[in-house]
């Protein structure tokens, strides 16, 4: 099976969409970053004086690509290789990914289905330079989840 954004091609075309789809909805600033060493897709951007900043993993999707098309002696590429290729599908799909959740939190908004707040307080920066969402978890405001039966 197939994971979902594995085939896209364009991270480039994805970071001008997202650009594209934020300065229509008013963003003032845009700007994005890829963390080779976290492994980390780093989108930010500011609305009303409000700067977000969006983290995504690729190691996350490079993993679930690599669970879903694991290495085999029947691989055509080392293992390294293998794992290379994970990573680069990850970098490109990350970015789509990114896209298209942006692009429903900014539909939801114009919609009146959520708030810019709603939509984005986990991204909003503070002014420490922390997420709100990093802010809540360092101070442990949220209940911890509850264990599977």
């Amino acid at each position: 099976m197939a994971l979902p954004y594995e085939n896209t091609s364009s991270g480039e075309r994805a970071v001008q969409d997202m650009q594209k789809i934020l300065r229509g909805f008013g963003c003032s600033k845009f700007g994005q970053m890829l963390d080779f060493e976290a492994g980390e897709l780093l989108v930010q951007f500011e609305y009303r004086g409000r700067p977000v900043s969006v983290r995504a993993s690729v190691n996350g999707y490079a993993a679930a690509w690599l669970k879903e098309h694991p290495h085999t002696p029947r691989t055509k590429a080392t293992k390294q290789q293998h794992e290379a290729r994970a990573k680069e599908i990850a970098s490109t799909a990350v970015y789509s990914i990114l896209r298209d959740w942006i692009k429903g939190q900014i539909t939801a908004i114009e919609t009146g289905i959520l708030s810019f707040e709603g939509a984005f307080l986990g991204q909003i920066l503070l002014p420490n330079g922390k997420t709100v969402l990093e802010h809540a978890e360092a101070a442990n405001l949220l209940p911890a989840p509850k264990a599977n039966p």
